[in-house]
């Protein structure tokens, strides 16, 4: 049984990542559907999906529910998520291949833009009254970690993420073909990759986290080199 202590806790742990959370997922998805809509397929401008409101790109299960669950069985420390994909039709593109790239490398350079916005308004929490500040710099915190996390994430040379599109459309046809073939089970080897191999490398003494090696190193990294770079390290 939950007590008044854990409650106040789980309520401030959930009250700096929800904003954070809401707002990359909201610029990532509304960034592929804006490049989209320049470059030649409005299907997701028709469709309301070009539009920074949260609810147009909020997925019941992979925005809230799952992400809630990981972030409250692993204590804070590991959150994993997704909104609703943004429908292109990339043959209304302008140059459908070539387009491809630019709209897939959209959600990606949206979180990193915001990674670097937030990083920057970390250097003024300190102006702020105690208590909001340190509110504030954990939203912000979050903020820069989530977000550096989804760009690396979705470049992974893997359809259906935006790297997997990003590779079909720079590589020749003989590598791209193959590569874009692999979209029909390419959700299941990430979601293998992300739980099943770690639950396998507990169970034999070894560490599988693959998505850590592959995602969390990279991201930590990167966050590092940004604080360093403005003085917050």
């Amino acid at each position: 049984m939950m007590t008044e202590f854990d409650l106040a806790g789980l309520a401030y742990t959930v009250s700096v990542w929800i904003l954070p959370v809401l707002l990359a997922v909201t610029f990532h998805e509304a960034a592929h559907g804006f490049i989209a809509n320049m470059l030649g397929d409005a299907t997701a401008k028709n469709l309301g999906r070009v539009t920074f409101n949260p609810l147009k790109h909020i997925d019941l299960f992979g925005t809230i529910l799952l992400p809630a669950l990981l972030l409250l069985g692993s204590g804070g420390r590991f959150m994993f998520g997704f909104a609703k994909p943004v429908p292109v039709n990339f043959s209304r593109l302008n140059r459908p291949r070539r387009d491809m790239v630019f709209v897939a490398a959209a959600g990606p350079g949206a979180n990193l833009i915001l990674a670097v916005l937030s990083a920057v308004a970390l250097t003024s929490v300190a102006a702020l009254p105690p208590e909001l500040g340190e509110w504030m710099g954990r939203n912000l915190v979050n903020s820069v970690w989530i977000n550096l996390i989804l760009a690396v994430f979705n470049m992974l040379p893997i359809p259906p993420l935006d790297g997997g599109r990003v590779a079909v459309g720079l590589l020749p046809d003989f590598l791209a073909a193959p590569l874009a073939r692999l979209e029909r089970v390419g959700f299941l080897i990430i979601l293998g990759a992300v739980f099943l191999l770690p639950l396998i490398g507990d169970q034999i003494g070894m560490d599988l986290n693959v998505f850590w090696w592959l995602v969390g190193v990279p991201a930590s990294a990167l966050m590092n080199f940004l604080f360093a770079g403005l003085g917050l390290a």
